[in-house]
């Protein structure tokens, strides 16, 4: 049995249900591991393949998931800074959401992998986040979801129903943004034109009115075109303004690679910047500055 091809889409799905892409990559290496030591109890005429995997998947999730904090961004829990010049002290104790790397899986896999779903979905109970995903992005049938958790076809409607109803009084996840399309990408183009030149009124002019700028594993956010650029005029006086952009992709959105200046030794990776484009500008930036993250996504300078 070659479970090789189902590998990606495991990864994705892991990933929505735990908010982490490293321990999605450990789980979904689990799931192989189980299947391939069940594999002689495999029954094809109950099942095919990717639904048995998608039932040792989920139970390996689940169980992971037991007596775990949520992973939220800076957004989900508190209101927004007002002062630029705040101290930047990570959270080190907050289990914080992770974005995940798009070149590292298959582009069939990455279907509702929008950071504000994401993290939307880290608000629900583990076995509604699950039925979900599962019967909304996946779109396996009612019975073959009660299938994969053990219980009815009922409890998957009900559970479904409670899932939708929990994220409709969300904010904003419905606010989906532009397809990475030829206007979304001059859209990015040009602030990273504008970052790398340290032009902060630049920046600002591309910045929908509301936009929202957050940088875990720092808890602090800020709303709105003014505190951005405050906080952006912060940035280049902490760390010089010869920075370099390297244009990657996360969560089926537009994101930069940004290198910091380093004294007498060229450019070191600082964040990995994930983009929201709505209406032609941008409309939320979550900056990734944490180690790990860094190195899941690897670019090169």
């Amino acid at each position: 049995m070659d479970f090789e091809p189902y590998r990606g889409e495991l990864v994705a799905y892991c990933y929505r249900m735990l908010g982490s892409f490293h321990e999605a990559e450990d789980l979904t290496q689990e799931t192989m591991l189980r299947a391939w030591k069940a594999r002689e109890r495999y029954d094809p005429a109950r099942a095919s393949v990717r639904t048995w995997l998608y039932r040792i998947a989920t139970r390996v999730c689940l169980s992971a998931l037991e007596g775990r904090a949520r992973r939220p961004l800076p957004s989900g829990l508190g209101a927004p800074s007002e002062d630029p010049g705040a101290p930047l002290t990570p959270a080190v104790d907050v289990p914080w959401l992770e974005p995940f790397p798009d070149a590292r899986c298959d582009v069939e896999a990455r279907t509702d992998l929008r950071l504000a779903l994401v993290a939307a979905l880290q608000l629900l109970p583990a076995r509604q986040r699950a039925v979900l995903v599962l019967r909304e992005v996946l779109e396996f049938s009612a019975a073959e979801v009660a299938g994969q958790l053990g219980t009815s076809v009922a409890a998957v409607n009900s559970a479904l129903q409670r899932a939708r109803a929990a994220l409709a009084r969300g904010d904003g996840i419905d606010a989906v943004g532009e397809p990475v399309d030829a206007g979304t990408r001059a859209v990015v183009g040009r602030y990273a034109r504008a970052f790398e030149a340290a032009d902060v009124a630049g920046l600002v002019r591309l910045l929908t009115e509301d936009a929202v700028l957050e940088m875990p594993p720092v808890p602090l956010w800020y709303r709105g075109r003014r505190e951005y650029g405050r906080f952006m005029e912060r940035v280049f006086a902490l760390r010089g303004t010869d920075w370099r952009v390297e244009r990657v992709a996360a969560n089926g959105q537009p994101a930069l690679a940004a290198y910091a200046p380093e004294r007498g030794a060229g450019h070191r990776l600082h964040s990995v910047q994930v983009l929201t484009v709505a209406g032609g500008r941008v409309a939320h930036n979550v900056v990734f500055a944490d180690p790990r993250v860094l190195a899941a996504f690897a670019p090169s300078p």
